[in-house]
């Protein structure tokens, strides 16, 4: 892929545009013409992410309409008075749609049946990406990627997408202003139009995410409890826990006693990631610290989850083992216990990774 781009347009004389040629001393032109030299020697390699980055008026968008004009995002139509997911294409089952979103970090299932209108800046970004993945499987083109986001939704939103491109196969092409998404987004390869400048990148690891972890008050579940998939409510005899990144609080976890024969154990009762921070492994992440706390202080670690993003991945993980897998609660002592389990899959999990040191256990179990 290797052309010379032009654009040109004629010069409307009058009498403001005579002024400003004097006051700049500009040419007398009838012309205004820009050009690119533009080579994308993509077919050397195989690729799934690449990334047009540079300054507003670089050409971005000219050389992105040049290569890849009927592969650009444009405005989806979502119905307005439906929830999000019927906006999908038709042909898309409800488990398709379910994971598409979960991968890109936007794991809410009561957001996901609101409508797109009412949705945050961040969600409906996140959505549209989802949506976007699922219409056009071959190739994507985003222009102005994460121009309408925090930068830190635009920087975890993208080590969000990023995963799913390359586990779906498919090709996707920011084109952006903003190149602090390079280091999370891993693009294949990077152009400047600016600079004419092509580059190959070799993949690497995104930028670390450190979180400090401490034990909380219950009265922290009201910013997270909007956004857990099952139920606001939170057990009063709950041990809670909060991570944040900086000064922000991200996710949340809570543990309970689990009454029954057997050593002494305790359940997950609730782990919520908020929705600018999902989709890079947050949540997980806190459960299984919380969980190796436990462990190291003698106790088993229990978790029964119905959200599927949480399955997929415990099932992966060599620190969860699966105790239950995937079923409706069919057995009549379980039906009791767990009447909301009767109608949705849900699977029990057991963790049994490394421990925490046990003096860093009591300090975080003390703090």
């Amino acid at each position: 892929m290797h052309t010379t781009i032009t654009v040109e347009s004629a010069i409307a004389e009058s009498v403001r545009v005579a002024q400003l040629r004097g006051i700049f001393d500009l040419a007398w032109e009838k012309t205004s013409r820009l050009e690119w030299k533009v080579c994308l020697p993509l077919d050397e390699r195989p690729w799934n992410i690449g990334l047009l980055t540079g300054p507003s008026g670089c050409g971005k968008s000219t050389i992105a309409r040049h290569f890849w004009r009927d592969h650009i995002h444009r405005d989806f139509a979502w119905p307005r008075d439906a929830a999000l997911l019927d906006g999908f294409p038709k042909g898309l089952s409800i488990k398709d749609i379910t994971a598409l979103l979960s991968a890109v970090g936007f794991s809410s299932p009561p957001a996901w049946l609101r409508p797109f209108h009412v949705l945050s800046t961040g969600q409906q970004f996140r959505v549209t990406l989802a949506r976007l993945l699922a219409e056009a499987p071959e190739l994507a083109v985003l222009d102005e990627y994460t121009s309408v986001v925090d930068r830190t939704v635009a920087q975890i939103g993208s080590a969000a997408l990023a995963k799913v491109v390359r586990q779906r196969g498919q090709r996707f092409i920011a084109v952006t202003c903003h190149d602090d998404v390079e280091a999370w987004l891993q693009p294949d390869w990077v152009y400047r139009p600016a600079e004419s400048a092509f580059t190959w990148r070799c993949l690497q690891r995104r930028p670390a995410i450190s979180l400090a972890v401490v034990r909380c008050q219950a009265s922290a579940w009201r910013l997270f409890a909007p956004h857990h998939y099952l139920s606001a409510a939170l057990n009063p005899s709950a041990v809670c826990f909060l991570a944040s990144w900086g000064e922000q609080p991200v996710a949340f976890s809570a543990w309970l006693p689990f009454i029954g024969a057997g050593p002494p154990t305790r359940r997950e009762h609730r782990t919520v990631t908020l929705p600018d921070f999902q989709g890079v492994g947050i949540g997980n992440a806190l459960s299984a610290l919380i969980a190796s706390l436990w462990k190291a202080l003698g106790y088993r670690a229990l978790s029964t989850t119905t959200h599927p993003a949480m399955m997929r991945a415990r099932q992966k993980s060599l620190h969860w083992r699966l105790r239950r897998p995937p079923s409706l609660v069919g057995r009549e002592r379980r039906l009791k216990k767990l009447q909301h389990a009767t109608t949705r899959l849900t699977a029990g999990f057991e963790y049994i990774g490394p421990a925490l040191p046990r003096r860093l256990a009591r300090l975080l179990l003390a703090s």
